[in-house]
């Protein structure tokens, strides 16, 4: 039977230069990888993926923590890493929180990670202090993705998400809108999120910065999902005196409100002006004002950023600066959601 030292015989390069060039990673040279996969074609030699990666003490797996892979930031985040991931011979094990704090707990806390995977990427997964010795006994490279938490030792690649709500609200003050309502996130959430108090942050500070003082009568909780936008603008509306415009902090949120604005008879954006955060693949179909964020490219980047480490050298283009937090930018597209007051 042909082993993989035959081969590399033939190749005149080493066992693991034939592994690494059999996998596609992308630390073999293009003549280098002819020469192996010539000599593999003549010795009819089959690899072996598993008896590859553990010759060289790796899993050849990165694990993906998510809160809920049903949501469009989730998946599409996972759908760029696992693609990046396949390129490079790399396989990717989900772990899909459901929203649990219990699961959350136990793929944190265990040994779930341990011995499984060569690294750990968290998206937008809530951390707390106790968590941190956890991770850090993993003794495994790690990356954070859209998270408010910082992981000692492990880059993050996320947008400013007090600045992008800033700029959504300041869209609105700017077509002259003065009663900007604000639907957010449910601080009681068994993860517990931090995205939405940045973005009411960023929602407030627009509204302070115009000189206007913030009505906590149009501020309203409710959870990230196109229900919860609904049932956050009916609130809204049974309030009475309802905004001219909403800010939602995602863009699921204000597909839900422009649902119950439909349902109430109101025109959107005649009577109340909608704009949410994401650029979701449905916006453009709704006519739905946003401001984009790159949610494929920041998986493609963690990903990056994550096999730094482990395929030995750089990647090219280098992933980022050693240890700098990656913050991308984000755009305002406006479309057909947003339009001066009547009374304006």
């Amino acid at each position: 039977m042909t082993r993989i030292d035959d081969v590399a015989r033939l190749a005149g390069v080493s066992t693991a230069t034939v592994s690494r060039a059999l996998r596609g990673l992308p630390t073999v040279s293009a003549d280098t990888r002819r020469r192996v996969l010539a000599a593999a074609q003549q010795l009819d030699y089959r690899v072996s993926p598993s008896a590859s990666r553990l010759a060289g003490g790796r899993t050849g797996t990165i694990a993906v923590v998510v809160p809920r892979i049903t949501r469009w930031f989730f998946g599409t985040v996972v759908e760029a890493v696992e693609e990046f991931l396949h390129q490079c011979g790399y396989d990717l094990l989900l772990y899909n929180l459901g929203g649990r704090e219990q699961i959350r707990q136990r793929v944190l806390h265990t040994a779930n990670l341990h011995k499984r995977v060569d690294g750990v990427m968290l998206v937008a997964t809530p951390l707390r202090r106790v968590d941190l010795p956890a991770l850090s006994a993993l003794d495994l490279p790690g990356v954070t993705v859209s998270s408010g938490t910082v992981v000692p030792g492990w880059p993050c690649v996320r947008i400013d998400d007090v600045a992008a709500a800033r700029t959504a609200t300041r869209h609105l003050l700017d077509l002259g809108h003065r009663r900007i309502a604000h639907i957010s996130g449910d601080p009681d959430d068994e993860l517990a999120f931090t995205t939405h108090l940045d973005r009411r942050r960023g929602y407030l500070a627009a509204l302070r910065t115009a000189g206007l003082t913030p009505d906590p009568s149009l501020d309203v909780e409710s959870r990230f999902t196109i229900d919860g936008g609904t049932r956050a603008a009916e609130e809204l509306l049974r309030r009475g005196d309802p905004p001219t415009a909403i800010f939602a902090a995602c863009d699921e949120m204000a597909m839900g409100a422009m649902t119950a604005l439909r349902d109430a008879g109101l025109r959107v954006p005649q009577d109340v002006s909608v704009i949410g955060i994401d650029d979701h693949d449905l916006a453009g179909v709704l006519g739905l004002s946003t401001i984009a964020q790159p949610a494929a490219e920041q998986g493609l980047l963690a990903a990056r950023i994550l096999l730094d480490p482990l395929v030995g050298r750089r990647l090219d283009p280098p992933a980022h600066p050693p240890g700098a937090p990656v913050i991308l930018p984000t755009r305002l597209v406006v479309r057909e959601s947003t339009a001066p007051p009547r009374a304006h």
